[in-house]
């Protein structure tokens, strides 16, 4: 039996769309009459996307005050919209809100009248700019995957293969001193959140008492992760791990600078505490080149460095033929990008842990629906098609259009 496209679409998509989503369904309906093959991005809305945090937040590569995000709203003939947030930290990602801004000007005049389920067709197409603003990718390749949801009436995750709607994310405790870091991660851990992430990467003398300090607050049973942000030199990262070894920490992320893959391997070669590649992993074909090397041990996925959901995807698919287990993270999007996030973890069977807590320090939450997050981290993702987010219409508005 042949099954065209528009069977195809009616068939997976309408009935869920119009239990859970009137105003997609309806969007759909009109796509069914008039045929799923004409669908062309009609325009793209972008906005600076400001939220202050609730507190400054200290990691080792500097201090970040705000949330200073983009929001990209890609528009099609037949009333579908797709979402996406790109949220650059320039000493990681390379990228700023301005450049952000600036290179959204460009993909949105690149693919204007184009088909938006023509996802890797357009990734291949804006791809160049991935290696010098791969937020900003992210953005678009989120919206495109919001698209494509909504068309064939699933949420991504079930789009993508997947079936864990519900998992834990940990919370982290920025740098302070270690008394203050105790207390927050204490905070934590009595609200019941089973995974708590630290950062360090300073002076591994003081670390290590910072390390002892938070695990002392938070009990022996609740799981401990650090995050050097490339802070320490090999012979640094070597001396501190050791020292941090009774504190029974589960992985360390990134202890050494990006470049140095040789210098991450000597680090797990020695460390007695499992070593986590971060700001080394951007693109899939930083996965291979981790993997030939022996350089880590898990694989910490993030869609503003990979440049969103599919190369996220691919990594993962990678990590896993390596038999390696990956973590997705996040910069300091709202729940719109975390929900992004949250779709791909929930996709890939070996993607085991979760760093999706940014959204906790924002002082405000402009999303509408997206993942529901529990009081002790338990992420809940939305049966809704697509990413099954919005921005609060009253929010929007106050934003700059660019």
């Amino acid at each position: 039996m042949t099954i065209t496209r528009k069977g195809f679409l009616k068939a997976l998509g309408f009935g869920i769309l119009a239990s859970q989503a009137p105003h997609s369904w309806a969007a759909a309906e009109k796509l069914e009459k008039s045929g799923a093959g004409k669908l062309r991005i009609k325009d793209v809305e972008i906005y600076a996307f400001d939220i202050p945090l609730t507190e400054p937040f200290r990691v080792s590569l500097g201090v970040i005050s705000a949330a200073n995000d983009v929001l990209v709203r890609i528009v099609t003939d037949e009333g579908l919209v797709g979402l996406g947030e790109a949220s650059p930290f320039a000493p990681i990602t390379g990228d700023t809100q301005d450049t952000d801004l600036i290179m959204a000007r460009s993909i949105r005049e690149m693919i204007k009248g184009k088909d938006p389920l023509a996802v890797d067709a357009l990734l291949t197409e804006i791809g160049h700019i991935v290696h010098s603003s791969p937020s900003i990718v992210a953005a678009f390749d989120m919206a495109l995957m919001d698209i494509l949801g909504k068309v064939a009436g699933l949420p991504l995750f079930r789009l993508l293969g997947g079936d864990k709607a519900t998992f834990e994310t940990d919370i982290t405790t920025g740098m302070d001193t270690p008394e203050k870091m105790a207390a927050g991660a204490g905070g934590h851990a009595a609200r019941g959140y089973k995974n708590i992430k630290m950062k360090v990467g300073l002076d591994p003398d003081l670390d290590a008492e910072r390390v002892q300090a938070v695990r002392e607050a938070i009990g022996k049973d609740v799981r401990l992760r650090i995050d050097a942000n490339q802070g320490w030199t090999v012979p640094q990262a070597i001396y501190a791990l050791r020292k941090m070894e009774r504190f029974n920490v589960q992985f360390v992320e990134q202890p050494v600078v990006a470049w140095d893959i040789a210098g991450l391997k000597a680090v797990r070669n020695e460390s007695p505490i499992p070593v986590c590649a971060d700001e080394a992993l951007f693109l899939p074909q930083d996965a291979m080149k981790l993997i030939k090397a022996e350089a880590c041990d898990y694989f910490n996925i993030k869609l503003m460095k990979a440049g969103g959901m599919t190369n996220s995807v691919r990594i993962a698919h990678i990590a896993d033929a390596a038999n390696i287990r990956c973590m997705v993270g996040c910069m300091m999007e709202t729940r719109l990008g975390l929900t992004a996030g949250a779709h791909v973890v929930a996709s890939q069977r070996n993607i085991v842990f979760a760093d999706l807590d940014a959204y906790t320090i924002h002082t405000v939450d402009p999303i509408v629906g997206g993942m529901m997050v529990s009081p002790s981290g338990e992420i809940v993702l939305p049966e809704l098609p697509g990413l099954g987010v919005d921005v609060d219409p009253a929010f929007l508005k106050k934003l700059k259009r660019i």
